[in-house]
């Protein structure tokens, strides 16, 4: 990988705020940011904790990231994520170049996605309530990630074309997907409330949402419109880390988890169940519906269609039409 040339941060700076500063620089999430600073300090530790990273280089990283696998079998995904650290800390802060790594990779086996029936998404609703449930029929009806839901502003959804735009998605992409007709009437009402609690906000000074750094300088005022506040706002305003401003964030994704955990335990339903599954249940309905899979594709904001392909081997297939075989041996 070449070195690359672009923004430096102050070198009076310690490592780690001058990691904070390239990341905001280049509007990475807050997020991204916590995370990026995790792997950073746990591969600064994993060597002592005194060595500065640019003492160290790709040897370095490669046993790093292997002993993630070796050691702490971590998945794919996950040492993909320490990598995709590392390479921003070399690379945007140090401009130090790193080549050749080849970490041992993950051998652990991908496991099929767990896909709930309908009648289980049925089940699992009536024991949802509230906000809850809101949030677990738009990810279910219109196929979300966790956090495309968490994070949609009032202006993302179009109630005439019943179209949901999904904003800066996995791997910053933009898409668009279906609005479920039938929640329709619901976020309206949803949003009634919201509004009325924005208004609440703006006259007791406050209002403003978190906005991108490069949109909030072209639109100063677009903080305090109502399009731009999030769908589902937190309870509570609460104090931005990065910028010390109070705001109403948007809720935290820990209480829908554990909100979907709980209503599988009372529904009985013994699949491993979380957020995802109602993504995964979408995917794979849609399929079973006769929905083209490189439409699915498009929907779902996958970059690769073999991943959508991933739900052709969960569809619930017609076996009653298959012989059993047992007739034959089995009186």
């Amino acid at each position: 990988m070449e070195n690359e040339t672009g923004f430096r941060p102050n070198p009076k700076l310690k490592l780690m705020d001058q990691v904070r500063e390239v990341l905001r620089y280049y509007h990475y999430s807050y997020r991204t940011e916590s995370t990026y600073c995790q792997w950073i300090l746990r591969y600064i530790k994993f060597y002592g904790g005194k060595t500065h990273p640019r003492e160290l280089g790709a040897g370095h990283v490669e046993r790093f990231l292997s002993h993630l696998v070796v050691k702490g079998r971590v998945s794919a995904s996950t040492q993909r994520q320490a990598l995709n650290a590392l390479v921003f800390l070399y690379r945007r802060v140090l401009f130090i170049p790193l080549e050749g790594i080849a970490p041992v990779r993950s051998k652990k086996a991908k496991r099929p996605p767990v896909v709930l029936t309908g009648e289980e998404v049925q089940r699992l609703f009536l024991h949802m309530d509230g906000t809850h449930l809101l949030m677990a029929k738009l990810i279910y009806g219109s196929g979300l990630r966790l956090m495309e839901c968490i994070r949609l502003r009032i202006q993302d959804l179009d109630f005439g074309q019943k179209k949901l735009y999904v904003r800066g998605g996995k791997g910053g992409k933009d898409r668009v997907t279906v609005l479920p007709p039938n929640i329709i009437d619901e976020l309206q009402q949803h949003i009634a409330r919201v509004t009325a609690l924005h208004h609440r906000d703006l006259e007791e000074g406050f209002g403003e949402v978190y906005l991108p750094e490069a949109l909030a300088r072209k639109y100063p005022n677009a903080a305090r419109e109502i399009g731009w506040q999030y769908v589902f706002p937190a309870k509570k305003r609460s104090v931005d880390p990065r910028s010390g401003v109070e705001r109403r964030h948007h809720v935290l994704e820990s209480g829908l988890q554990k909100a979907v955990k709980r209503a599988a335990g009372r529904a009985g339903i013994s699949k491993r169940v979380g957020c995802h599954t109602l993504r995964h249940s979408f995917a794979t309905h849609m399929l079973e519906k006769g929905v083209n899979i490189r439409r699915l594709q498009e929907l779902l904001g996958h970059a690769d269609v073999k991943t959508t392909e991933i739900y052709t081997h969960v569809m619930k297939k017609d076996l009653d039409s298959l012989p059993n075989l047992l007739d034959d041996v089995v009186s």
